[in-house]
């Protein structure tokens, strides 16, 4: 059977490939097997769709009985969804400092969910008991933003991972103050697939209440969605989600594609692929001389200082970001599409610039 015809054009080139982030690549082609199976015919809309029904099945398969998704449209969505779900008002949320919702989302949590973000400074991104405790206080004190949830992220916006002998640590402190915890997991399958364990190890079987679920950084087209894992954690999902802008009318859509990913072992293929090729990258960085590794490189991304003019010139070569631009540090991410051979040649213009 041909495909069908189209009016559109490729305005852009397949083979080029960058380091700047797994947001880059395309979507895995199985996903978009699954989203042409799910085409055609119609569906009842707003998640009361046969695709959606089932997801829910395959959600309890990794994050317990009593887990429940709520696909949203993005990454950002649901961590504002999941967060107003389990805060008050008056409610505030203790997170790294280096975390997602407090330096890349826009102002969203606080301006969109009306929370209020209390941050604290960490070596490696990652949140402790005792790093907790320096804004977990004054619950009684109405001058004060009241601590009801502590955000962590899995892996971490610098690239290093939580154990789940760490998170069970941070649920129990959390728990014990009468906080509820928030996993952020725009990355949870590539920090699974290097701790090599199901994500329930770290997520539902040590306390995590409420998580995002990535699915757009691992090979969907788009889509995310709020898993809520403590049902007593939580209240008015279906309305916080349509208040918030979230909710899909076509829903089957974004269901479907974290069907494809999680039904079977996608979602670890590819987050494997992504960690390896990272694990490769930073192997032939550490042979540079003059570029610093700053983090354990433990899921696909790789975090490096080096001259500020030759990361200049080897922007013009790969797309990348700067991370600190004054202090010199970038970040180099690796998607489920990277592959040997790009890891390579940015090795050797990387050589190629540090020479010149």
């Amino acid at each position: 059977m041909n495909p069908p015809k189209t009016d559109a054009r490729r305005h852009h080139d397949p083979q080029i490939r960058g380091f700047a982030s797994d947001n880059y690549a395309g979507a895995h082609p199985e996903v978009m097997a699954a989203l042409a199976l799910a085409n055609g015919g119609h569906q009842v809309a707003y998640g009361e769709d046969d695709y959606t029904e089932n997801l829910q099945r395959i959600v309890r398969s990794h994050f317990g009985p009593t887990a429940e998704a709520f696909p949203v449209f993005n990454g950002t969505g649901a961590n504002v969804v999941a967060l107003q779900a389990v805060t008050d008002r008056w409610g505030a949320v203790i997170c790294a400092e280096s975390a997602h919702i407090n330096v890349d989302e826009g102002g969203a949590p606080e301006r969109m969910g009306g929370l209020k973000l209390l941050t604290v400074p960490t070596p490696d991104g990652k949140l402790t008991p005792e790093l907790i405790d320096r804004q977990a206080y004054g619950w009684d004190d109405e001058h004060r933003a009241m601590p009801q949830v502590v955000s962590i992220t899995q892996s971490t916006e610098l690239g290093t991972l939580y154990t789940p002998d760490e998170i069970r640590a941070i649920c129990d402190h959390a728990h014990a103050h009468g906080m509820k915890v928030h996993l952020d997991g725009s990355r949870i399958a590539n920090a699974a697939a290097s701790l090599d364990m199901p994500m329930r190890a770290f997520t539902n079987a040590v306390g995590v209440d409420i998580l995002s679920l990535g699915g757009t950084k691992n090979g969907a087209l788009f889509g995310e969605a709020v898993v809520v894992i403590n049902q007593d954690a939580v209240r008015s999902m279906k309305h916080l989600r349509k208040l918030s802008m979230q909710l899909a009318s076509k829903m089957r859509f974004v269901s479907v594609q974290l069907e494809a990913l999680l039904a079977k072992d996608l979602w670890l293929r590819n987050a494997r692929h992504a960690n390896e090729m990272a694990r490769r990258l930073a192997e032939g960085v550490r042979a540079v001389h003059g570029v610093e590794i700053l983090y354990p490189v433990q899921a696909n991304g790789v975090f490096a200082r080096l001259p500020h003019d030759v990361s200049e010139r080897l922007q013009k070569r790969f797309r990348f970001y700067f991370w600190d631009e004054a202090a010199g540090d970038v970040r180099w991410m690796c998607a489920f599409d990277t592959t040997e051979e790009d890891v390579d040649a940015f090795v050797a213009a990387l050589k190629e610039e540090m020479a010149r």
